[in-house]
């Protein structure tokens, strides 16, 4: 049996999300052996019965700046692949900020899999992802009622016979045929649409991976030499030779980042 360590960005999905997601774990891999939601005190005090009904270990944050959870659940998760060591790790949220912890966390071994809320997950995100699955807010919602049956009508009782004798009717005149409808042209069939450009996100995250996968070093997020970087991008191919060697790092700024502003010489992926 694979080793599983399953991870909730609780404030980013619904907690029907959740627990879909956990099902689906259990129905693919037989078990979830560690199980934790990252979230507030206020978060673990509302839904501590949901907590305790899926097992889930609360990994209380006290918010000291902005993205503090994420940035919780990021080392907690590193912390994991190198002393737990699982095979599969389920991270369970649509942030885009995971990116650099998905790439990171796949060089030491681990598969990984995303489960994202229907509608709030962009297609950048699902590419980078081993394996990744949507699911709907809402899915067992119940079924609509149906609507109330109408009563029959009842029945108009018969008018009594009159006593006088009705007289002859007059034949109806015949009805003349109407005359056929004039057929129809046809029309030409509808030229087929032309295929849907491709999604700038989905894009945007195939040039990344092809730059982390020439300049593997930069995945842990420290400074490295920018010259360098870019001369082995240009011999790759993924940069033109007489191009400056900022152009696709700043093509990027969600990705790399560059110091100092002003003539940079070195990047880093991720903003630390």
């Amino acid at each position: 049996m694979k080793k599983v360590a399953f991870l909730v960005d609780f404030d980013n999905v619904a907690t029907d999300v959740i627990e879909q997601a956990l099902t689906t774990v259990f129905k693919d891999y037989g078990a979830a052996h560690i199980r934790r939601a990252y979230c507030n005190a206020e978060q673990a005090q509302r839904e501590q019965s949901f907590l305790k009904r899926l097992g889930l270990r609360a990994i209380v944050n006290l918010a000291i700046g902005k993205n503090s959870t994420d940035i919780a659940l990021a080392v907690d998760a590193m912390d994991l692949a190198i002393t737990e060591k699982p095979d599969v790790i389920v991270l369970v949220s649509s942030d885009s900020d995971f990116a650099p912890l998905v790439l990171r966390l796949r060089e030491k071994g681990a598969w990984l899999r995303g489960f994202g809320q229907y509608g709030k997950t962009g297609d950048g995100v699902i590419q980078i992802y081993d394996q990744f699955n949507e699911l709907a807010h809402d899915s067992g919602r119940s079924a609509p009622k149906p609507a109330a049956k109408r009563e029959p009508a009842k029945k108009a009782a018969a008018p009594k016979p009159a006593t006088k004798k009705a007289a002859p009717a007059k034949a109806a005149a015949p009805v003349p045929k109407p005359a056929p409808a004039p057929q129809p042209k046809a029309t030409p069939a509808p030229k087929a649409a032309a295929p849907a450009p491709v999604d700038a996100h989905v894009a945007a995250a195939k040039e990344i991976n092809a730059m982390l996968a020439v300049l593997p070093k930069l995945a842990d997020g420290q400074w490295h030499d920018l010259g360098a970087a870019a001369k082995l991008l240009k011999d790759a191919g993924l940069l033109p030779k007489t191009a400056p060697s900022t152009k696709l790092f700043r093509k990027h700024p969600q990705a790399f980042q560059l110091q100092p502003d002003k003539q940079p010489n070195q990047v880093r992926f991720g903003h630390g």
